[in-house]
Protein backbone atom coordinates (compact mmCIF):
# COMPACT_ATOMS: atom_id res chain seq x y z
CA UNK A 1 0.00 0.00 0.00
CA UNK A 2 1.14 3.65 -0.75
CA UNK A 3 1.01 6.74 1.53
CA UNK A 4 -1.25 9.48 0.29
CA UNK A 5 -0.65 12.56 1.46
CA UNK A 6 -4.02 14.84 1.14
CA UNK A 7 -3.32 18.75 1.04
CA UNK A 8 -6.27 20.48 2.72
CA UNK A 9 -5.93 24.27 1.89
CA UNK A 10 -7.79 26.62 4.69
CA UNK A 11 -11.14 27.49 4.86
CA UNK A 12 -12.13 31.30 4.09
CA UNK A 13 -10.89 33.76 5.74
CA UNK A 14 -11.59 38.30 4.99
CA UNK A 15 -8.40 37.71 3.70
CA UNK A 16 -9.20 35.08 0.67
CA UNK A 17 -12.75 36.73 0.09
CA UNK A 18 -11.20 39.87 -0.62
CA UNK A 19 -7.46 39.37 -2.16
CA UNK A 20 -5.51 40.89 0.37
CA UNK A 21 -1.88 40.04 0.94
CA UNK A 22 -2.36 37.33 3.61
CA UNK A 23 0.60 35.54 5.38
CA UNK A 24 2.06 36.13 9.03
CA UNK A 25 -1.70 37.77 9.40
CA UNK A 26 -3.50 35.44 11.94
CA UNK A 27 -7.36 35.87 10.89
CA UNK A 28 -10.35 33.56 11.61
CA UNK A 29 -11.97 31.77 9.08
CA UNK A 30 -15.77 33.44 8.28
CA UNK A 31 -18.51 32.10 9.11
CA UNK A 32 -18.64 30.35 5.61
CA UNK A 33 -15.26 29.27 6.39
CA UNK A 34 -15.91 27.13 9.80
CA UNK A 35 -18.61 25.74 7.35
CA UNK A 36 -16.01 24.38 4.55
CA UNK A 37 -13.67 23.29 7.68
CA UNK A 38 -17.28 20.96 8.75
CA UNK A 39 -18.01 20.16 5.09
CA UNK A 40 -14.40 18.41 5.11
CA UNK A 41 -14.69 16.91 8.07
CA UNK A 42 -17.84 15.33 7.01
CA UNK A 43 -16.77 13.81 3.71
CA UNK A 44 -13.71 12.73 4.70
CA UNK A 45 -14.05 11.26 8.21
CA UNK A 46 -14.63 7.72 6.80
CA UNK A 47 -11.24 7.39 6.16
CA UNK A 48 -8.49 5.82 8.01
CA UNK A 49 -5.69 8.86 9.15
CA UNK A 50 -2.25 7.56 9.88
CA UNK A 51 -1.52 11.42 11.28
CA UNK A 52 -3.13 15.22 11.02
CA UNK A 53 0.26 17.92 10.09
CA UNK A 54 -1.30 21.50 10.48
CA UNK A 55 0.00 25.08 10.08
CA UNK A 56 0.01 26.57 13.46
CA UNK A 57 -2.13 29.57 12.28
CA UNK A 58 -6.03 30.06 13.52
CA UNK A 59 -7.25 29.67 9.85
CA UNK A 60 -5.47 26.16 9.45
CA UNK A 61 -5.97 24.56 13.09
CA UNK A 62 -9.80 25.65 12.90
CA UNK A 63 -9.86 24.22 9.62
CA UNK A 64 -8.63 21.07 10.57
CA UNK A 65 -10.00 20.89 14.12
CA UNK A 66 -13.81 19.53 13.31
CA UNK A 67 -12.16 16.23 11.58
CA UNK A 68 -9.70 15.76 14.49
CA UNK A 69 -12.51 16.31 17.28
CA UNK A 70 -14.96 13.80 15.28
CA UNK A 71 -12.19 10.94 15.54
CA UNK A 72 -9.97 12.18 18.34
CA UNK A 73 -6.68 12.66 15.97
CA UNK A 74 -4.11 14.55 17.98
CA UNK A 75 -3.21 17.93 15.56
CA UNK A 76 1.01 17.47 14.78
CA UNK A 77 1.72 21.64 14.15
CA UNK A 78 4.48 22.65 12.20
CA UNK A 79 5.96 25.74 11.21
CA UNK A 80 6.93 24.93 7.62
CA UNK A 81 3.40 24.75 6.62
CA UNK A 82 2.70 28.38 7.70
CA UNK A 83 1.84 30.60 4.62
CA UNK A 84 4.63 32.98 2.68
CA UNK A 85 5.36 35.81 4.88
CA UNK A 86 5.11 38.87 2.45
CA UNK A 87 6.21 41.53 4.95
CA UNK A 88 5.15 45.05 4.91
CA UNK A 89 2.60 43.96 2.17
CA UNK A 90 0.54 42.42 4.87
CA UNK A 91 -2.71 43.25 4.68
CA UNK A 92 -2.59 45.42 1.87
CA UNK A 93 -4.90 44.76 -1.65
CA UNK A 94 -2.74 44.35 -4.48
CA UNK A 95 -3.58 47.63 -5.78
CA UNK A 96 -1.90 49.56 -2.87
CA UNK A 97 1.10 47.36 -3.35
CA UNK A 98 1.45 48.27 -6.80
CA UNK A 99 1.65 51.54 -6.30
CA UNK A 100 3.47 51.95 -2.95
CA UNK A 101 6.14 49.24 -3.56
CA UNK A 102 6.65 49.28 -7.54
CA UNK A 103 9.66 48.08 -8.40
CA UNK A 104 9.59 45.10 -5.64
CA UNK A 105 6.11 44.19 -6.96
CA UNK A 106 7.76 44.18 -10.54
CA UNK A 107 10.33 42.05 -9.06
CA UNK A 108 8.49 39.50 -7.67
CA UNK A 109 5.64 39.14 -10.26
CA UNK A 110 8.82 38.60 -12.87
CA UNK A 111 10.38 36.26 -10.58
CA UNK A 112 9.05 35.17 -7.17
CA UNK A 113 11.22 32.09 -6.48
CA UNK A 114 14.45 34.59 -5.83
CA UNK A 115 12.26 37.93 -5.26
CA UNK A 116 10.52 38.36 -1.76
CA UNK A 117 7.68 40.61 -0.91
CA UNK A 118 9.34 43.50 0.87
CA UNK A 119 10.33 42.47 3.62
CA UNK A 120 9.12 39.11 3.27
CA UNK A 121 9.71 35.43 1.84
CA UNK A 122 10.91 33.89 -1.15
CA UNK A 123 9.27 30.94 -2.56
CA UNK A 124 12.59 29.38 -2.72
CA UNK A 125 12.35 29.35 1.35
CA UNK A 126 9.49 28.51 1.82
CA UNK A 127 9.62 25.30 -0.51
CA UNK A 128 12.59 24.41 1.63
CA UNK A 129 10.77 25.06 5.14
CA UNK A 130 7.51 22.94 3.96
CA UNK A 131 9.45 20.36 1.78
CA UNK A 132 11.21 19.17 5.49
CA UNK A 133 7.78 18.22 6.48
CA UNK A 134 6.85 16.09 3.51
CA UNK A 135 10.50 14.39 4.23
CA UNK A 136 9.19 13.90 7.68
CA UNK A 137 5.88 12.76 6.87
CA UNK A 138 7.71 10.26 4.41
CA UNK A 139 10.05 8.94 6.73
CA UNK A 140 7.48 8.62 9.46
CA UNK A 141 4.59 7.37 7.60
CA UNK A 142 5.34 4.53 4.85
CA UNK A 143 1.28 3.63 3.67
CA UNK A 144 -1.88 4.71 4.55
CA UNK A 145 -3.76 8.62 4.25
CA UNK A 146 -1.85 11.35 5.74
CA UNK A 147 -3.77 14.93 6.45
CA UNK A 148 -1.63 17.90 5.52
CA UNK A 149 -3.71 21.50 6.21
CA UNK A 150 -1.81 24.47 4.83
CA UNK A 151 -1.83 27.69 2.60
CA UNK A 152 -2.67 28.65 -1.05
CA UNK A 153 0.91 29.57 -1.77
CA UNK A 154 2.60 27.18 0.69
CA UNK A 155 0.50 23.98 -1.09
CA UNK A 156 1.28 25.35 -4.17
CA UNK A 157 5.06 25.29 -3.89
CA UNK A 158 4.78 21.79 -2.27
CA UNK A 159 3.34 20.64 -5.42
CA UNK A 160 5.75 22.14 -7.93
CA UNK A 161 8.37 21.04 -5.52
CA UNK A 162 7.10 17.50 -6.14
CA UNK A 163 6.05 17.12 -9.70
CA UNK A 164 9.02 19.21 -10.81
CA UNK A 165 7.39 22.35 -11.61
CA UNK A 166 9.70 25.34 -11.75
CA UNK A 167 9.37 27.79 -8.54
CA UNK A 168 9.53 30.59 -9.74
CA UNK A 169 5.78 29.66 -11.55
CA UNK A 170 3.97 28.60 -8.91
CA UNK A 171 1.97 31.08 -9.26
CA UNK A 172 0.95 30.72 -12.96
CA UNK A 173 0.65 27.20 -13.07
CA UNK A 174 -1.22 25.91 -10.17
CA UNK A 175 -3.92 27.06 -8.15
CA UNK A 176 -5.12 26.15 -5.13
CA UNK A 177 -9.14 27.60 -3.87
CA UNK A 178 -10.36 27.77 -0.22
CA UNK A 179 -11.33 24.35 1.45
CA UNK A 180 -10.01 22.35 -2.11
CA UNK A 181 -7.86 18.98 -1.26
CA UNK A 182 -4.62 18.06 -3.62
CA UNK A 183 -4.10 14.40 -3.13
CA UNK A 184 -0.48 13.50 -3.92
CA UNK A 185 0.81 9.66 -4.06
CA UNK A 186 3.98 8.18 -2.93
CA UNK A 187 4.76 4.54 -4.03
CA UNK A 188 8.71 3.30 -5.53
CA UNK A 189 7.85 5.32 -8.69
CA UNK A 190 7.66 8.80 -6.91
CA UNK A 191 5.09 11.60 -5.96
CA UNK A 192 1.99 10.79 -8.70
CA UNK A 193 -0.60 13.70 -8.46
CA UNK A 194 -3.80 12.06 -8.10
CA UNK A 195 -6.14 15.10 -7.30
CA UNK A 196 -5.97 18.76 -7.96
CA UNK A 197 -7.85 21.61 -5.91
CA UNK A 198 -10.76 19.45 -5.63
CA UNK A 199 -13.94 20.99 -3.78
CA UNK A 200 -16.65 18.59 -4.32
CA UNK A 201 -16.94 17.84 -1.04
CA UNK A 202 -18.44 21.59 -0.25
CA UNK A 203 -22.31 22.87 -1.27
CA UNK A 204 -23.43 24.41 -4.11
CA UNK A 205 -23.84 27.80 -1.80
CA UNK A 206 -20.27 27.35 -0.52
CA UNK A 207 -18.71 26.99 -4.19
CA UNK A 208 -20.73 29.99 -4.91
CA UNK A 209 -18.90 32.27 -2.47
CA UNK A 210 -16.50 33.84 -4.72
CA UNK A 211 -12.95 33.31 -2.97
CA UNK A 212 -9.33 32.34 -3.80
Amino acid sequence: MALFVHLLRHGETVYSRTGGYCGDLDPDLTTEGVQMAHAFSAAYRHKTWEAVYVSPMQRALQTASPLCETLGLPMQLRAGLREIGYGVWEGKTNPDVKVAYAEDYERWLAEPAWNAPTGGETAIHVASRAMAVLIEIQEQHQRGNVLLVSHKATIRLILCSLLGIDLGRYRDRINILTASVSVIKFSDHGPLLELLNDRSHLSAELLALYGT
